[in-house]
C-alpha cells in the first residue's frame, strides 16, 4: 500500500473516533514508522510501504484511537525547541508552559531550582538558553527523575544540572545554597475537575503531577512556606497555575511577602504564571 494511502486511512480512522486534528496525528505518527522527518513525508506518500511498517502503524493508529498520546506513542515531545523523551511518568509538555520559560528568561539568573521537575523540560530548557547557569531539579517520583535523568545527559548538561528526589525543597535540607530563581509547574488541577480533563491528560498521564487531591492549591501554600530559606533576596519565584488560578495564586504570593507580584497569560490570552521577587 502506497504510503498516502495508509495515511488516509489513518486519519479516516482516528477522525472517526472525534481525536482533534486526526490528520496532523496521522501524519506524525506515519513520520515516525516511516523514520522520516514530518516536513519531508510528502516526498514519501507516493512510494509503497513495507508490510511491517503497515502493521506497526496500524498499531498505533489504534492506540491514538484509545486517545493515547501521540507523545507517548512516539516517545518524544518538543518542547521550547529541543526534543525531549517522554513517557507515562511525567507530565507531557505542552506549549502553554513555554509562557514559564519566556518569563523566566527575562530576566538574568545563574542559578535555578526547578521543583516537581518531571521531564526535567523547564529546568533544563532554561539551562540551555542560559550557558553559564547552574541548576537543580527535584520530584517525588523516581520514575519521573530517571526520564529527567535521559534528557539531561541527552542535552549534554550533565555538570550543570543536579536532579535529587524528594517532595519540593526536601532533597535541600542541610544545605546552605541559595537561588536567584524557583521555578515549577506543580499539580494544580482541583480534584472536581478531573472528570472534565480529556482523556489523554486524566486517562495517561500520571494523576500525582496533575492533582492534589484538594482544590488545587495545595502544591502553591507548600512551595511558598519554603521560599524563603532558598530564593535568594531579589530572587525570582515563577509558577505555572491553571487559566482560574491567578486570582488565588497572586493572593498566596503577596501574603508570603514576594513583591512585584503579576499573573502573566500564555499565548491564548489565558493566565498561565504568577511571579514575584523575593524582598531583599
Amino acid at each position: 500500500m502506497r504510503g498516502s494511502d495508509l495515511l488516509a486511512q489513518g486519519t479516516a480512522r482516528l477522525a472517526g473516533e472525534d481525536i482533534p486534528d486526526p490528520g496532523r496525528d496521522a501524519r506524525r505518527l506515519l513520520s515516525h514508522v516511516l523514520k522520516v522527518p514530518p516536513g519531508r513525508l510528502t516526498l514519501f506518500l507516493p512510494e509503497p510501504v513495507d508490510p511491517e511498517h503497515e502493521r506497526v502503524y496500524r498499531t498505533l493508529i489504534e492506540r491514538r484511537a484509545d486517545h493515547v498520546p501521540v507523545s507517548h506513542l512516539v516517545g518524544r515531545r518538543m518542547f521550547y525547541g529541543r526534543d525531549f523523551l517522554v513517557t507515562p511518568e511525567v507530565l507531557d509538555p505542552r506549549p502553554e508552559t513555554e509562557t514559564l520559560i519566556e518569563v523566566a528568561l527575562a530576566q538574568p539568573f545563574s542559578t535555578v531550582l526547578d521543583l516537581g521537575t518531571g521531564s526535567g523540560c523547564i529546568l533544563l530548557t532554561l539551562l540551555s538558553e542560559r550557558e553559564t547557569a547552574v541548576g537543580i531539579g527535584t520530584d517525588l517520583s523516581a520514575e519521573a527523575l530517571n526520564v529527567a535523568f535521559w534528557n539531561r545527559n541527552a542535552l549534554g548538561l550533565e555538570p550543570r544540572a543536579a536532579l535529587e528526589e524528594g517532595s519540593w525543597y526536601e532533597p535541600l535540607r542541610g544545605s546552605t545554597e541559595s537561588f536567584d530563581l524557583i521555578v515549577s509547574n506543580p499539580p494544580y488541577i482541583a480534584v472536581n475537575e478531573m472528570p472534565f480533563l480529556t482523556p489523554e491528560v486524566r486517562d495517561h498521564e500520571p494523576r500525582l503531577a496533575l492533582t492534589d487531591e484538594a482544590d488545587g492549591l495545595t502544591a502553591y501554600h507548600a512551595i511558598l512556606e519554603g521560599y524563603s530559606s532558598w530564593l535568594a533576596p531579589g530572587g525570582r519565584l515563577v509558577v505555572e497555575i491553571g487559566a482560574a488560578q491567578g486570582m488565588a495564586v497572586s493572593r498566596l504570593f503577596t501574603q508570603a511577602g514576594l513583591r512585584k507580584v503579576r499573573v502573566v497569560p500564555d499565548i491564548d490570552g489565558r493566565d498561565r504564571v504568577v511571579t514575584g521577587v523575593a524582598p531583599h
